[in-house]
Parts: C-alpha cells; sequence; structure tokens
C-alpha cells in the first residue's frame, strides 16, 4: 500500500509543476515571446500542426515569425511518465486545451502537449520542454 502513497504523491508533484508550467509557458508565448525558447531543453523537439523543427535556433525563428496571441487555458492535465520510458529521467506529461486568437486571425480552439524533464543544476530543478506538439482543433459545423 506504501507504493501507492508514493504513487499518488508523485502524480500531485506533478501536477503543480504542470499548473505552474502551464501558467508560466502561455504568459511567456503571448508577453515575452522572445526568451520563450528558454523553456526548452537544447534540442527540444516541437511539432507545430503537423510542422516539425528541433533546436533552439529553428524554435526561436518559428515562434518569432508567428502573429501576437493571446492564450486562455480552459483545462490541462499530467501524468508522471514511467522512469523506465525515459531513461530514469523525471519526466511529466502535460496536456492543454483552450482557445487561442492569433492578431488578424478568429478564435481558435487548441490543444497542446508537452513532455517536460527535470533539470537540476546547483540544488535547484527547473522543468524544461524536450517535446511540443501542438494542433488546431477545428471542429465541423
Amino acid at each position: 500500500m506504501a507504493a501507492s502513497v508514493d504513487f499518488k504523491t508523485y502524480v500531485d508533484q506533478a501536477c503543480k509543476a504542470a499548473e505552474e508550467f502551464a501558467n508560466i509557458y502561455y504568459e511567456t508565448m503571448d508577453k515575452r515571446r522572445r526568451v520563450l525558447t528558454r523553456l526548452y531543453t537544447d534540442d527540444a523537439a516541437l511539432v507545430w500542426n503537423g510542422n516539425a523543427m528541433s533546436g533552439q535556433e529553428a524554435l526561436s525563428k518559428f515562434f518569432e515569425m508567428l502573429p501576437s496571441s493571446e492564450f486562455q487555458v480552459t483545462t490541462f492535465d499530467c501524468q508522471p511518465v514511467h522512469e523506465q520510458a525515459t531513461q530514469n529521467q523525471t519526466t511529466v506529461l502535460v496536456v492543454t486545451c483552450g482557445t487561442v486568437k492569433f492578431d488578424g486571425n478568429k478564435m481558435q480552439y487548441f490543444n497542446q502537449n508537452f513532455l517536460l524533464t527535470a533539470q537540476t543544476t546547483n540544488n535547484n530543478t527547473v522543468w524544461k520542454i524536450m517535446s511540443d506538439c501542438f494542433r488546431f482543433q477545428d471542429w465541423p459545423s
């Protein structure tokens, strides 16, 4: 029974980290986009509506060309990823859903999945994005 309590604690910690991350990510995307790549690992991968890119330089160029945005996250979920799947790296899957309005465009629904990895330096743990998958949700009328 003790193992399940440990897992619940682990899930609770993951959800707290995910909520903090989501708040920081979307605020940075909307208001300080030029520093957004600081939230990503050096070799992070991004798939944006089927367009794949990786590495800080490619991500930076991509984010610079996007129009200004207003993101509203309506729901998010998270779960720890089993260490066997991540070579004992502490990793969390974060899924967000909401709406976004890019300058000059109509509001659209989106969902986004992040794989976050814990990076520890000087006893300080920071969550960085390893993988980011964004998709507009166009519902048939």
